[in-house]
C-alpha cells in the first residue's frame, strides 16, 4: 500500500495527468456482507477486516470534508453491504450537513432496507440504489445463496412509500443465470419510477472465477430490450455519467446499460473510491492503494491528507487500472472495494 511521497502535485481541482476531473467519492463504511452472491464472493465469505481496522464515522467524515475541499462534490456510501454497519444514519446525518456536499446516495442489497428507511430518509439521504439481480425466488436464491428475494421487495415497497426518488434498481446480467429475466425488469419501468440498471458482469469475485463467456453484451441486451419496445435515448448533462440511458414512451421509469467490459467509461471517469479500512483506490481494478488510516490516527494535518488525496489522483492510468481483464485478477472482490 502507498503511502505519502514527495513528489510534485498539482494544486487546484483534483484532475489527473489524463485531464479527468475527480469530483465523485464511493465511501465503503464496511466489507461485511449478509449475502454471499456468485460474481462477488465464494460461498464461505472472505476474510472480513478486523473491527479496530475499519475506520470510525468521525474518521470518514473528515477524510470526505478533506475531499470537499478538494473539489469532490458527490458521494455514494457503499459496502459490502453498508447497512450491517452498525448506527449508519449517525453517518448519513453527519454527511448530509457537510458544506459543499451537493449528491449524497447509497447502494444497498436490500436485505435491511424496510427496517432503516425512513430513519436514513428523515437524516437526509434522497437517493438509493438497490441491487436486485433476480425477480425469481429459486434464482435470487441460486444467485445470492441466500433465500431472501421477499426481504429485498419489501424494502423496495418500504423506500418507495417513504418517498426516495429515484429508486435505481442493479441487476448484474450473468449468462447462464439471469440473462432471461432482461424483459421483466425492464417492463418494471413501465409500472413504476424505478430506474432500472443492467451491468456487465464483472472480474471482481476476489477468487478468479470471472469467465468472459459469462458476459451479456450490452448490444444483445439492447436487442433483448428492443423486443419490448422503442427505446427513446435520455439525454444526460453529467459528462461523466456511466450508463447509457433510455426510457419507452409509455414508461414513468428509465432504462441504463452500464458495460465496463465492452464499452468502457475509464476515459471520462470521475471516481475515486475508499475502503472501510481506509485506503484510497483511484480504479475500481486498480491494485495501487494509498493508507489514510494510518495517517488519520497519527494526527495528519488536513493538507497532508489531502496531499495523499491529491497523488492517488495523479497517478490514475488510463483504463482499468493497467489491469488486463483476461490475463490479470484483481486482488479484491467488490464486497472489499465499494462498488
Amino acid at each position: 500500500m502507498q503511502s505519502l511521497r514527495s513528489e510534485s502535485l498539482p494544486s487546484g481541482p483534483l484532475t489527473d495527468t489524463f485531464g479527468r476531473v475527480t469530483d465523485y467519492l464511493r465511501l465503503s463504511v464496511t466489507d461485511r456482507c449478509n449475502l454471499r452472491c456468485r460474481y462477488c464472493m465464494p460461498a464461505e465469505g472472505l476474510p472480513w477486516v478486523p473491527r479496530e481496522q475499519v475506520l470510525s464515522f468521525e474518521e470518514m467524515v473528515r477524510f470526505v470534508r478533506i475531499a470537499i475541499t478538494l473539489g469532490v462534490t458527490r458521494v455514494r456510501i457503499t459496502g459490502g453491504e453498508p447497512l450491517v454497519r452498525r448506527d449508519l444514519p449517525l453517518l448519513v446525518e453527519k454527511l448530509a450537513h457537510l458544506d459543499g456536499l451537493k449528491d449524497l446516495s447509497l447502494t444497498t442489497n436490500g436485505i435491511l432496507l424496510s427496517e432503516q428507511a425512513q430513519a436514513l430518509h428523515r437524516v437526509g439521504l434522497r437517493r438509493i440504489n438497490i441491487s436486485l439481480d433476480s425477480l425469481k425466488p429459486e434464482t435470487f436464491t441460486q444467485i445470492a445463496r441466500r433465500d431472501l428475494l421477499h426481504r429485498v421487495m419489501v424494502g423496495i415497497e418500504t423506500a418507495t412509500a417513504v418517498g426516495f426518488r429515484p429508486i435505481k434498481l442493479n441487476m448484474v446480467v450473468v449468462r447462464g443465470l439471469n440473462e432471461d429475466e432482461i424483459e421483466d425488469f425492464a417492463l418494471l419501468t413501465r409500472q413504476h419510477p424505478f430506474h432500472v440498471r443492467f451491468l456487465e458482469y464483472m472480474p471482481l469475485d476476489g477468487y478468479g472465477n470471472w469467465d468472459r463467456s459469462k458476459i451479456v453484451a450490452g448490444s444483445e441486451m439492447l436487442r433483448r430490450l428492443q423486443k419490448v419496445g422503442t427505446l427513446q435515448p435520455v439525454p444526460s448533462k453529467d459528462p461523466s455519467e456511466v450508463a447509457m440511458r433510455f426510457r419507452f414512451a409509455d414508461a414513468p421509469g428509465e432504462i441504463g446499460l452500464i458495460l465496463p467490459v465492452t464499452r468502457p467509461f475509464c476515459a471520462s471517469c470521475s471516481r475515486l473510491r475508499l475502503t472501510a479500512e481506509g485506503a484510497i483506490k483511484n480504479c475500481l481494478f486498480g491494485q495501487e492503494e494509498w493508507n489514510v488510516r494510518d495517517l488519520l490516527r497519527a494526527g495528519a494535518s488536513d493538507e497532508q491528507i489531502g496531499s495523499v488525496i491529491r497523488l492517488a489522483v495523479a497517478r490514475k492510468k488510463a483504463a482499468f487500472g493497467g489491469l488486463d481483464l483476461d490475463n490479470d485478477k484483481s486482488a479484491r472482490s467488490m464486497s472489499q472495494i465499494g462498488g
